[in-house]
């Protein structure tokens, strides 16, 4: 295995803007670090557990049953229009304090289901690195643990990040214009997806 290759795209699709970390993101700012240790742990642990899924069959469903994959992306990018509108539109405090609860560690770690960007690199990650044969599961194993390792120190960034805001955002008003800019941000990762869905649709 290209092991070197795998960190180097690790790195780079964790540490980049998506879906995870603009919510993760804006719940370090809205909650703190503590408060969303929950959501951080679903991400850690949910997307490599998702690449082992998708490593080890569950892709080959969709080949079979095409329908199921467009179902879940039209599902995935109803559901992140949802949030980024959820995100936008949390009330804030007077002390800057979110009233809304942070996702939970099942609601993370059961989001990376429904999350785009998290499918492209799963599949992406076990089509390009891996080879059909003996030592595959190894492979794909080896790929999941290399998400895990390199994958949480970036979405720490995030949450960080967003925690380490707070002192600069005193005011109700620069909070809310934070979570308005995450959810655009938000919407903005679902573009692609979006225009794909537009012409699979149009066909």
């Amino acid at each position: 295995m290209e092991y070197l290759a795998i960190i180097a795209f690790s790195i780079t699709a964790c540490v980049t803007p998506g879906p995870n970390n603009a919510m993760i993101m804006a719940s370090g700012l809205n909650y703190g670090i503590s408060r969303s240790m929950p959501h951080y742990l679903g991400i850690v642990l949910g997307f490599p557990t998702m690449v082992l899924a998708v490593g080890l069959g569950i892709a080959q469903l969709f080949e079979v049953y095409p329908t199921m994959h467009l179902v879940l992306k039209i599902a995935g990018a109803v559901y992140l229009s949802y949030l980024a509108y959820k995100i936008a539109t949390a009330p804030v405090s007077e002390s800057n304090e979110a009233k809304g609860k942070p996702f939970t560690f099942i609601q993370a770690a059961a989001f990376q289901w429904v999350n785009p960007k998290a499918w492209v690199l799963a599949v992406g990650a076990t089509v390009t690195y891996t080879t059909l044969g003996e030592g595959y599961v190894l492979q794909v194993i080896t790929i999941g643990l290399i998400f895990l390792v390199f994958g949480a120190p970036c979405i720490m960034l995030w949450l960080w990040g967003g925690a380490s805001l707070k002192t600069l955002m005193r005011s109700p008003n620069t909070v809310r214009i934070f979570n308005i800019s995450m959810a655009i941000l938000l919407v903005g990762s679902l573009v692609p997806v979006f225009i794909e869905l537009y012409q699979q649709v149009s066909i």
